[in-house]
Parts: structure tokens; C-alpha cells; sequence
């Protein structure tokens, strides 16, 4: 019987058909790995957040806009807007309809009349009241293949790989407008 030996030399990065390197160098590679298995694993633990948010008839930026204004209390619609990642046309839209669901509800600001808060109504605290730890549990299940340490390690990483990229972005000149139009939200 053979048995099989592991090869101590680095692999090479892979080749398309035409036998050509897909990256050019390892630490491309790397990256180019990394960012796969990051989107891999970060659309993994959304399906399962996705699957409990919609059994309560919810889309996952609705539950978003619930949750921000349960943990957060009330908010400006910008500040919301901005918490979520949705556009300002966007955050209007979830809000119109949680207030038709009666979850929700708009308040005025005192300091500048054009300046609205959302902010949860009666009905839609007792909904994420009641919600809400399941759902942190489904969460805390999805993250489950990775003990205590590691989590707390992956944040830390994560914050500091999202630091870094958004930086990058900050520089394109797409995300240099998409900041200066929320800046009238």
C-alpha cells in the first residue's frame, strides 16, 4: 500500500487553461484567496440571518432598521441611513413601510424642523422584544465554527482589514461622491 506524502514546497498559484498564471505573484494569490473565502463565509452566515429575519415577514433591512432603533433608540433618517447602508431614498422607503405596519414611527426634530427621527412605536418594541434573542441565537450558532478566542481574534482582524479598505475607497472617485450626496441626507 502507498502512502501518500504531504509536499513541503509552496504550492504555485493555479493556471487558466492556457497554462498561464492567474495571479502573478503569491501574495496576490493570497489575497485573491482570502477575499473568496470572505465572501464565501460572509453570504454563508447571512442566509442563515436572512432565513430568521424573513419567518417574521420581514426583509433583512427592515429587521436592520428595527434593530438599529431598538439597541440605538431613536435616530435621525441620515444617521439610520448611514448605520444600515442604504441610499436616503431607500431609508424612506423602509420606513414608510414599518410605520404602515405600525412598527415604526417618524418624530420631528426640535433642533431643525427638516430633520425627521424614526424611532420604534409600542407595537414594535414588543416585536423586537420578542424577536430578538432568537435571532441572536441563530447568529451566535452561524458563528459557531469558530470558538470564543477566534471570534474575538476575526473581529479584530476584520476592523482592521475594513479600516484599511476603506481608505481605499474613501480615494475612488465613486465613493468620494456617494459621501458628498449622503451629506444632504
Amino acid at each position: 500500500m502507498k502512502v501518500a506524502r504531504r509536499s513541503t514546497a509552496k504550492k504555485m498559484p493555479r493556471t487558466n487553461d492556457g497554462g498561464a498564471p492567474l495571479t502573478a505573484d503569491l501574495p496576490t494569490a493570497t489575497a485573491l484567496k482570502l477575499f473568496v473565502v470572505l465572501s464565501r463565509a460572509a453570504w454563508a452566515v447571512g442566509e442563515v440571518a436572512k432565513a430568521d429575519i424573513e419567518r417574521h415577514d420581514l426583509t433583512p433591512a427592515e429587521f436592520g432598521i428595527l434593530e438599529a432603533l431598538h439597541h440605538k433608540g431613536p435616530l435621525l433618517l441620515g444617521d439610520l441611513q448611514k448605520r444600515i447602508l442604504v441610499s436616503s431614498g431607500g431609508v424612506t422607503f423602509l420606513i414608510d413601510r414599518l410605520v404602515k405596519r405600525g412598527f415604526a414611527e417618524r418624530q420631528a426634530c426640535p433642533n431643525d424642523r427638516r430633520a425627521r427621527y424614526a424611532a420604534l412605536t409600542k407595537q414594535g418594541t414588543q416585536l423586537m422584544r420578542s424577536i430578538f434573542p432568537v435571532h441572536a441565537a441563530a447568529i451566535r450558532n452561524a458563528m459557531g465554527g469558530l470558538n470564543a478566542t477566534e471570534q474575538r481574534e476575526a473581529v479584530r482582524l476584520l476592523k482592521s482589514l475594513g479600516v484599511a479598505a476603506q481608505r481605499l475607497a474613501e480615494g475612488t472617485p465613486a465613493c468620494q461622491k456617494a459621501m458628498t450626496e449622503s451629506d444632504f441626507v
